[in-house]
């Protein structure tokens, strides 16, 4: 609850939807949010990490021209401001000269590399620059490689004095420190700390945050403003969720999670106390003459599992299919769970006018299949459109006698299965080139992890929605969306009706796999844990063989998960970024 009594400072918590690379349109989102931050009274605006040059830009950094060119995006937007503070986020040097220069002779010249760039936060206001802050501790694990882009920032700290309020400034990681930066700018006299963040989403995150923020306010005695990205950029979903902790340590403001949001903050500040360091206080705005009546802050409550799950992955392929310059995604529809998930979190994400659906029966696909990816079309008000693949699966066989071994494909085994699954793949894609879409892939991570997938086939498309999503859990994922929408969306059948890919007679995916509730248990410990086989083996979680045949499955498929398409990330442990295992690898542990 806030206090009416206290003295409080403004802020404005701009929570905007950055896209990498495009200098003059984050200037643009930076300044429209500025001028909501301005006409609520705030005395501060605080904008996500790397804002100018959305995040995370990666080898961009490489290139001292786009360095440069951030760094003039950043006088555009700072010659706009007046009296509310901005703090902005980007990609600060000292010039073309500060870069250290690595040269890697090539046969056309050289390619250069450079960790002269730091990660930075400018204060800007009055038209003008007033100071900056470079980030400290850059995080090197997970989904993070800033040792590659980055040098640290480094020496004396700074604070500025905000309406009359000494605050400090930190970015990210250096929050993430016991007895940091944090608490070494309380002890300078700052009452009150702002930490500005690109932190990505994964389940569990929102909670992780608040507890380590939680930690550095009950070391440093102060209030500390926590401001998340939000948007998707390629794998990583930012989510939101800013907030503010109070010097009890109380969360008494949170922002929406997954929405773009300019949130105003009046934070409580802590009676000045006596300073144990001597830093320099750089003066911005003078204070206040008279402070503006209280304005109740957000709170809002954290999302459950699912609609976490349900919200990442519709910001993820939103902001993916829209930033990659596209309107509307194709899907072939198999009349499965995983394929009725991935059109579901299309609907949601682009509206159904955008979303199309293409059946592509075989010789071996069921009656009931096709009804049920009908009755979801019509669920979910898409279009769709029947491309019968028999005539070209005859004609691929027939081409093919002449080069095999007995002359003929047999019907149902691997080749014939395979070869259902790439003209699969060649039809949506010739849809993709005609219309203008961009084809979603609907596989799932228990199926990426055992290889249960073909190269070319069903791994062809330019997203993968739910690739990092449990089998188990897309069950979980369908069943709730059922449950929260107003009308069913995907059929009862769906659920019901044993996995099968429907490539030969009577198939099921039990017959392949063991049934996914043993097999994404094993999955997790090997995958996610980290274990080793033997580790595995030992939580009794199937019998050895089982164990032993799954992890055999995971290890033979690395060549595979490294040619498909990205997906969102949406746990700790996803392919690609968080996972980096090598393909040619001969321990089995």
């Amino acid at each position: 609850m806030t206090d009416s009594t206290k003295e409080f400072l403004r802020v404005a918590v701009c929570q905007i939807d950055t896209t990498v690379g495009d200098l003059n349109g984050n200037v643009g989102r930076a300044l429209d949010a500025l001028v909501e931050a301005e006409s609520a009274g705030a005395d501060m605006a605080v904008m996500p990490e790397m804002t100018i040059t959305g995040y995370p830009p990666e080898d961009l950094l490489l290139k001292p021209g786009f360095v440069a060119d951030s760094r003039a995006a950043l006088e555009k937007f700072a010659a706009a401001t007046d009296r509310c503070v901005a703090i902005v986020g980007f990609a600060d040097s000292a010039g073309a000269d500060d870069f250290d220069h690595r040269w890697i002779p090539g046969t056309d010249g050289t390619v250069r590399y450079s960790n002269g760039v730091w990660n930075a936060l400018a204060v800007c206001a009055g038209g003008r620059v007033v100071g900056t802050y470079h980030k400290r501790h850059l995080p090197n694990y997970d989904v993070f490689d800033e040792l590659r882009h980055f040098r640290p920032g480094g020496g004396s700290m700074s604070l500025y004095s905000i309406a009359g309020v000494p605050v400090g400034l930190t970015l990210c990681e250096d929050a993430w420190i016991p007895d940091g930066p944090v608490s070494q700018l309380a002890r300078g006299g700052a009452r009150l700390v702002i930490n500005v963040n690109g932190s990505p989403f994964r389940e569990g995150k929102a909670e992780v945050r608040e507890n380590v923020i939680r930690q550095r306010v009950f070391e440093a005695g102060i209030p500390i403003v926590y401001a998340n990205l939000v948007g998707g950029q390629d794998e990583l979903v930012f989510d939101g969720g800013s907030f503010v902790i109070d010097t009890d340590g109380e969360v008494v403001a949170r922002c929406r999670q997954f929405d773009e949001s300019i949130d105003i903050i009046d934070v409580d500040l802590p009676e000045p106390s006596p300073t144990l360091d001597s830093y320099p206080v750089i003066a911005v705005t003078p204070r206040r003459e008279a402070r503006p009546d209280r304005v109740e802050p957000p709170l809002e409550p954290l999302l459950g599992a699912n609609e976490e799950r349900w919200r990442a992955l519709t910001l993820a392929t939103r902001d993916y299919v829209t930033k990659s310059g596209f309107s509307d995604v194709c899907i072939g529809l198999s009349g499965g769970i995983d394929s009725s998930l991935v059109a579901a979190v299309a609907v949601h994400a682009l509206g159904p006018d955008h979303v199309h659906g293409v059946l592509m029966p075989s010789r071996y696909s069921s009656g009931h299949s096709i009804a049920d990816a009908e009755a979801l079309a019509t669920n979910l008000h898409i279009d769709i459109r029947t491309v019968a693949i028999e005539s070209v699966h005859s004609a691929f066989a027939a081409m093919l006698e002449p080069a095999l071994v007995d002359g003929r494909i047999e019907a149902g085994d691997i080749t014939d299965q395979n070869l259902q699954s790439r003209i699969r793949g060649v039809v949506l894609m010739a849809l993709a080139n005609e219309h203008g879409w961009l084809v979603l892939t609907t596989g799932n991570k228990s199926e990426s992890a055992v290889g249960y997938a073909t190269l070319y086939g069903d791994t062809a498309g330019a997203y993968a929605v739910i690739k990092d999503v449990w089998k188990l859990t897309v069950y979980e994922l369908c069943r709730w969306r059922n449950e929260v929408s107003d009308r069913e969306l995907i059929p009862e059948s769906v659920f019901t009706k044993p996995p099968s890919a429907e490539l030969r007679p009577d198939q099921r995916d039990d017959q392949s796999l063991p049934s996914y509730e043993t097999l994404d248990p094993i999955l997790r410990a090997y995958i996610e844990g980290d274990h080793t086989v033997a580790e595995v083996m030992a939580m009794d979680l199937a019998d050895p063989d089982t164990v032993s045949r799954v992890c055999r499955l995971v290890d033979g498929a690395e060549y595979k998960r490294r040619q498909t398409p990205l997906g969102a990330r949406l746990t700790g442990k996803a392919f690609g970024r968080d996972r980096r295992i090598p393909i040619i690898n001969d321990y089995r542990g």
